[in-house]
């Protein structure tokens, strides 16, 4: 998934009974030197997590060097959470902040080096594979408790898992609703029936699925997949607050303007291996863009001086001042990101390949790339699959290295052949002064190519409830994939598989290609992990050439934070700050 809104296997990069998987993420650089030097995107190195054992999975969380208890930790950043009910959630900046609340069966466990273990949270491990892969069990850890002081039951965790059929839940993450044997006829568990492909025993839970999925437990630490009581599920209304089984609970909220998490009492530090919960308190503002948060921290005056962002990132307009000032620059921290910023083009509206690909031929990368604040902040992506995700493979169909500018001529050559010259191109943005910007290159590079475009600024609240519906009036849009876990899987095949054009859903282009659809399908059971990474890499590549996209960049993440925010690492397993290793510094 990635911040931009969202994000989604015997085989996808994992062998069955595989002990570690490469992350999506590259360890980052804490900017502690004075260098302005960008990261490379391209030789960035996937970190390894590992599956841990049962011993892993005991609490407390590993300590951070220096960490002290007490204080408030405050953020700034654009937007408040869309969803907070865990079946809607499925963006990372939500789950970031979600997981000082919710608890799953599995999580990510951060050792004092940002070092990454898949463990179990709620359950005793990381889960137990039979049946080579298409069954998997876990079992309940004991005195683990709601804010209630009531006790997670194992039926709480079949009823999580259950109420994702209910036809409430349209947003998040939809991968037990296509794994599990019986998902395609089973309507959720309000009426009181169960799905029998889930089973419960004494304290443990069983899932039985279609076919073999070796990463299971890894799809099931997405922060979708928290686990909601039964007898507090108020369905719809569920969205609004959460109840907590984690360190913090929600005191209180200001839909649009903050939130304020406090200590929830019944939390048992030796039940959770992932939260150390330092702070007292965190209290959560939103309304800033980031130009406004990255002056605010720049000044580090009062309460900015504990305070830190999990969207905003150094202002485009101050990441050369920021970065390359050592003083300052030791409070960013750096992170090379496993997502692909691309333009989906609407294959139901722009028909000919030739014209698809012609706009990729005309994209002005280097302008753009210019405008959101050069190499320090990202790199230029050429394929879907990003370079520190399982399954990339580097090719350049359309001449990106060789012509950052774009290449007009040939964008020209293609609509005549097409015959379409001068077409009209409907592009839709979602609203920022960044993007206003960045609207005016495109437009340019675009009309210098013989199309006629037209820019629209769309709204950030809506703009991907509008971009997913089948029939959107937009030629081209911007959006942005990062995978749910490290795999060529879980970025392909819910994007480009034509079985996930629904509306609500996430193939964005529309692509309808039996070639791909076979090409998925046989990816997706081959049993070789390297075999697999091949295939997945051989798969971007022919979406490509269909030219369902125009990849844009690869980011580089520099989240900037206050003097007295201490413990900022970055979870690699989530890909975005491990906000339960935070703390505040004491004067």
């Amino acid at each position: 998934m990635s911040f931009s809104r969202r994000n989604f296997l015997i085989a996808t990069g994992v062998a069955a009974g595989a002990t570690t998987v490469l992350s999506a993420c590259s360890s980052g650089n804490g900017g502690g030197s004075g260098s302005n030097k960008a990261p490379s995107v391209a030789k960035a190195k996937a970190a390894t997590i590992a599956v841990g054992t049962k011993a892993d999975s005991t609490g407390p969380a590993p300590e951070v060097a220096g960490a002290v208890k007490g204080g408030t930790i405050y953020t700034l950043d654009q937007i408040d959470w869309d969803h907070l009910d865990p079946a809607q959630l499925y963006s990372s900046y939500e789950g970031a902040c979600s997981v000082l609340f919710l608890r799953g069966l599995t999580g990510y466990k951060i050792d004092s080096k940002g070092g990454t273990t898949l463990v179990g949270d709620l359950a005793t491990d990381a889960g137990t594979a039979t049946d080579g892969g298409k069954t998997w069990a876990f079992t309940l850890k004991d005195n683990v408790k709601w804010e209630d002081g009531s006790d997670v039951t194992i039926e709480d965790v079949r009823w999580t898992f259950e109420r994702l059929f209910a036809s409430f839940v349209t947003q998040g993450p939809r991968y037990p609703q296509g794994w599990l044997i019986g998902g395609d006829k089973y309507k959720g568990p309000y009426g009181g029936k169960h799905l029998d492909s889930i089973e419960v025993s004494g304290k443990t839970i069983t899932f039985k699925l279609k076919e073999a999925h070796a990463d299971f437990n890894f799809m099931v630490a997405m922060r979708g997949f928290s686990i909601v009581p039964k007898k507090h599920d108020t369905k719809e209304k569920y969205d609004k607050h959460p109840l907590s089984c984690a360190p913090y609970k929600i005191e209180s909220r200001s839909i649009g303007k903050g939130a304020t998490l406090v200590r929830n009492t019944h939390w048992v530090a030796e039940t959770d291996p992932l939260r150390n919960a330092y702070p007292d308190k965190f209290v959560f503002q939103f309304g800033f863009q980031p130009l406004a948060s990255t002056d605010r921290y720049i000044a580090d005056q009062g309460n900015d001086q504990f305070t830190l962002s999990l969207l905003n990132e150094v202002a485009p307009e101050r990441i050369q001042k920021v970065m390359t000032d050592p003083t300052l620059k030791k409070r960013v921290l750096t992170q090379v990101d496993t997502t692909c910023y691309y333009f989906a083009i609407n294959t139901k509206r722009v028909t000919d390949v030739k014209v698809r690909q012609a706009l990729n031929f005309a994209w002005p990368s280097k302008q753009l790339q210019q405008i959101r604040g050069g190499s320090l902040s990202t790199a230029t992506a050429t394929t879907i699959i990003s370079p520190l995700t399982p399954g990339h493979k580097d090719f350049d169909l359309y001449g990106k290295k060789t012509k950052p500018l774009g290449d007009p001529d040939k964008a020209k050559a293609l609509l005549k052949e097409a015959g379409k010259t001068g077409q009209r191109i409907v592009v839709a943005m979602q609203q920022s002064d960044n993007a206003v910007k960045q609207a005016v290159a495109i437009k340019t590079a675009l009309t210098k190519a013989g199309f006629t475009p037209v820019v629209k600024q769309v709204d950030k609240t809506s703009f991907y409830s509008q971009i997913g519906q089948l029939d959107n009036q937009y030629d081209m849009f911007a959006a942005g994939w990062g995978p749910d876990w490290p795999a060529g899987y879980a970025v392909i095949q819910p994007c480009f598989d034509s079985s996930q054009i629904a509306d609500g859903g996430v193939n964005w282009p529309q692509l309808k290609d039996a070639s791909v659809d076979k090409a998925i399908a046989a990816a997706t059971i081959e049993p070789d992990a390297k075999k697999a990474a091949k295939m997945w890499g051989d798969i971007d590549e022919q979406i490509m050439q269909l030219a369902a996209v125009v990849p844009d960049y690869n980011p580089i993440r520099n989240y900037f934070h206050g003097s007295k925010v201490g413990g900022v690492i970055y979870d690699s397993g989530n890909t975005c700050i491990a906000l339960g290793k935070v703390y505040a510094a004491q004067a």
